[in-house]
C-alpha cells in the first residue's frame, strides 16, 4: 500500500513539473490584456486545463471493479481532487458536462412530449462517492456503469473543449462565477453528500483560481493589487484548513472573504480596463452576495421587456390589489398574496371563489423573481405566464383574457397610465407585463440577516449566527434552499429550479404518518417518478408565511425542522422510492434546531 501511494504522489509530481516548465516558458514573453480581442493567456489556460483534465482522467482510469475498495477509494480521490480544480473552468466553458460530472444521485425524468420522456440514471462523481462510501454493498455492474461513463466522458471533455476565441474578461467572470459557487454550493456539502469533504475540495477551486491569476501577474499596472489579491487567497485558503465541515464558520467566510474578493474582481477589472458581461443573471459588479445589486433582475425576465420601473411598479401595483379585475369582481391578485403575510394568506390551502379551498397551500411572491419556474408543480414559465393560469382559472379569476384586458382598458385611471407607460397599448400581454413588474420588486434583501451581512449593523445573535452555519452545513437546508434566495433556483447560473419529493404527510402526527397524496409533478404526463415532486419554495419571510409545505401541513417551524430532522416520509416509515431527502435522521439537537429557527427569523424583511 505504501508503495501504491507513493506511485500516486510521484505521479503528481511529475504532472506539476512539466506544467510548471511550460509555466516558466511562457512568463518569457510579455502579454497584454484587451477588452476587444482574444486573451494571449488562452494557451495558458489552456494548458492548465488539459491538465487537470487529464490527471482527473488519469486517476479515474485506475478505478476499476478488480481492485480493493481502499484502492479504488484512493484513486477516486486523486480524480476527485483534479475535477474539482478543474470546476472552475468546466463551469465557465462546458457547463453542460459540468452539470453532468456534478449531478447528484438522483434519477433525472427529460420530458419533451408525451412520445418522448427519457429516464436517466445518474453517472457523475456525486454518484461514485455514495458507491465507494456508502454501507450498502453496490454491484460490480453498476460500479462499473458510473466509473467508465467518467472514464470516457472526460477524454470527450478534452477534444471538444472551448477555450480557443475566450476574451480576458471571460477569464475574470470565470473567477467571478467561482467565487460565487464555492460561497452558494461549494461549502454546503451539495457535492460531496457522503464525505462532506466540502472544505477541502473549496481549496482545490481556490488553488485554481490563484493559479490562473497568477499567470496574469505581469500584466498588472497595480502590483499591490495583485498582491492583496494573493493575500487575500492565502488567507482564504488558510480558513478552509483549520475548519471542520460541522462547525466550520460559513457567516464569517462569506462575509469577511467571498464579499471581500468580489470586491477585488471589481478592482482587478479596473486594473486590466476590461468590463464583464452585463447580460448575465448576477450584476457583475456587486460586492454583496446578500444585497439586491447581485442578481441582474432583468434577466430574470422575458426577452425584450420593458424597463422595470418605478411607474410600472405602482401601475402592476394598482392592478394586483384590483378585485374588479375579476370575473365576479369580489377577488385580487392581494386575496390570496396578501403583504403583510409576505405575499401569502395565512391559510392551510388557498381558498377559491366558492368559497372552498383549493388544491393548494399559496406560495409566498417573494423573490418570485428569481425562480425559472412557477406553481408549486412547475406548470408555469415565466411570471406572465403564471398570471395566465390564475386569470383562467375558475376557481380562481374566473376570467378570459380578453376580458381581463378590457377591464383595464375601460378604466380611465389605468389607460392614462398605459398611454404613458406602454404606448397606450392595453392589451393582455402589457396588462401582465405590468403585475410582473410589481411582483419583480418584491426582493428588498433589507432583512437583519441582509443588513449584517451588508455590514449595515451588527446585530446578529451567537444562536442565529449558529444557525446559519448550521443551515449551511450541518443541517444540509441549503443543499437545496441556496442562498442568498434561499429556494431552489441553483448557483451559480440560477437558470434551473430545483424540485424534490420530500414525502410529504397529510398530518404533523409522525408516529401515525400518511403520506400525502397529492401528485405534485406526475401530471400531465402522468411518470411515476416524478409523483410527489413540488418546487422548492424560499425560507425567506418564513416566519410569516405559516403554514408550510405544499399541503399546509405543518403549522409550526419546528413541526418542520422534526420531519427534516428524521429524514422525511421515508425517515418516518413511509414507502417514498423517489424521495430526494437523505432518509437518514440529520440527528440535529434541540438546541440546533431552535438556532436554525432562529437564523430564518433573521430573513423576514422589513418593509415593501
Amino acid at each position: 500500500m505504501k508503495l501504491y501511494k507513493l506511485s500516486i504522489s510521484l505521479v503528481t509530481l511529475l504532472l506539476f513539473f512539466i506544467f510548471s516548465c511550460k509555466k516558466q516558458e511562457g512568463k518569457l514573453i510579455s502579454k497584454t490584456i484587451s477588452n476587444s480581442t482574444e486573451s494571449m493567456f488562452n494557451e495558458d489556460i489552456r494548458a492548465y486545463y488539459f491538465q487537470t483534465l487529464d490527471s482527473a482522467s488519469y486517476y479515474i482510469k485506475k478505478v476499476d471493479t478488480t481492485n480493493t475498495l481502499s484502492i479504488n477509494q484512493a484513486y477516486f480521490l486523486e480524480s476527485r481532487k483534479w475535477y474539482k480544480k478543474l470546476e472552475p473552468l468546466l463551469i465557465a466553458y462546458d457547463y453542460e458536462n459540468y452539470l453532468s460530472m456534478n449531478g447528484p444521485n438522483l434519477l433525472k425524468v427529460e420530458i419533451d412530449d408525451y412520445t418522448d420522456i427519457k429516464k436517466l440514471k445518474p453517472k457523475s462523481y456525486q454518484v461514485l462517492e455514495e458507491y465507494l462510501y456508502g454501507e450498502d454493498s453496490i454491484p460490480n455492474k453498476e460500479l462499473y456503469r458510473v466509473y467508465n461513463y467518467l472514464q470516457v466522458r472526460i477524454p470527450y471533455i478534452r477534444k471538444n473543449h472551448a477555450i480557443y476565441r475566450q476574451y480576458d474578461r471571460h477569464h475574470l467572470k470565470m473567477i467571478r462565477d467561482a467565487i460565487v459557487n464555492i460561497a452558494t454550493k461549494g461549502i454546503t456539502g451539495f457535492d460531496s453528500p457522503m464525505l462532506a469533504n466540502s472544505l477541502k475540495e473549496a481549496i482545490y477551486n481556490y488553488e485554481s483560481i490563484q493559479h490562473i491569476i497568477s499567470l496574469y501577474k505581469t500584466s498588472f499596472n497595480n502590483s499591490e493589487l495583485y498582491n492583496n489579491w494573493f493575500d487575500e487567497i492565502n488567507n482564504c485558503i488558510q480558513t478552509l484548513e483549520k475548519g471542520d465541515f460541522d462547525t466550520f464558520d460559513r457567516y464569517s467566510f462569506i462575509k469577511y472573504h467571498t464579499n471581500r474578493q468580489l470586491e477585488l474582481i471589481n478592482k482587478i477589472a479596473k486594473d486590466w480596463k476590461v468590463e464583464l458581461s452585463k447580460s448575465r443573471p448576477l450584476s457583475p459588479t456587486s460586492t454583496n452576495v446578500f444585497s439586491e445589486s447581485f442578481f441582474n433582475k432583468k434577466m430574470f425576465a422575458p426577452p425584450h421587456s420593458p424597463e422595470i420601473s418605478n411607474e410600472r411598479i405602482a401601475l402592476g401595483e394598482a392592478l394586483f390589489n384590483d378585485k374588479s379585475l375579476s370575473g365576479p369582481g369580489t377577488v385580487s391578485c392581494a386575496t390570496c398574496h396578501i403583504k403583510e403575510k409576505a405575499f401569502t394568506d395565512g391559510n392551510k390551502l388557498a381558498i377559491g371563489l366558492n368559497g372552498k379551498p383549493l388544491q393548494r397551500n399559496s406560495p409566498t411572491l417573494s423573490y418570485a423573481v428569481y425562480q425559472k419556474t412557477f406553481f408549486y408543480d412547475g406548470r408555469g414559465d415565466e411570471l406572465e405566464g403564471q398570471i395566465v393560469g390564475v386569470t383562467n382559472n375558475k376557481n380562481e379569476f374566473h376570467i378570459d383574457l380578453k376580458t381581463f384586458s378590457e377591464k383595464v382598458k375601460n378604466n380611465p385611471k389605468y389607460k392614462i397610465q398605459f398611454d404613458s407607460l406602454y404606448a397606450g397599448n392595453v392589451n393582455n400581454r402589457n396588462v401582465r407585463n405590468a403585475i410582473a413588474t410589481y411582483i419583480r420588486s418584491l426582493t428588498p434583501f433589507n432583512s437583519k440577516f441582509d443588513r449584517n451581512m451588508q455590514d449595515l449593523e451588527n446585530t446578529l445573535t451567537e444562536e442565529e449566527i449558529l444557525g446559519f452555519n448550521l443551515f449551511m452545513g450541518k443541517a444540509a437546508c441549503a443543499t437545496c434552499h441556496f442562498p442568498p434566495t434561499f429556494h431552489g433556483t441553483v448557483p451559480p447560473k440560477f437558470d434551473e429550479t430545483e424540485f424534490e419529493n420530500l414525502g410529504v404527510t397529510k398530518t404533523a402526527n409522525f408516529k401515525k404518518p400518511v403520506l400525502d397524496d397529492d401528485p405534485g409533478l406526475f401530471y400531465p404526463y402522468e411518470v411515476e417518478e416524478k409523483r410527489g415532486f413540488f418546487k422548492t419554495s424560499t425560507v425567506r419571510n418564513i416566519e410569516l408565511t405559516a403554514p408550510y409545505m405544499h399541503n399546509g401541513v405543518f403549522e409550526t417551524l419546528e413541526q418542520v425542522l422534526e420531519f427534516y430532522n428524521l429524514g422525511g416520509g421515508q425517515g418516518i416509515g413511509l414507502d417514498v422510492p423517489y424521495q430526494t431527502l437523505p432518509s437518514d435522521p440529520l440527528e440535529l439537537e434541540k438546541n440546533e434546531m431552535n438556532a436554525i429557527i432562529a437564523f430564518m427569523k433573521t430573513l423576514t424583511d422589513q418593509s415593501y
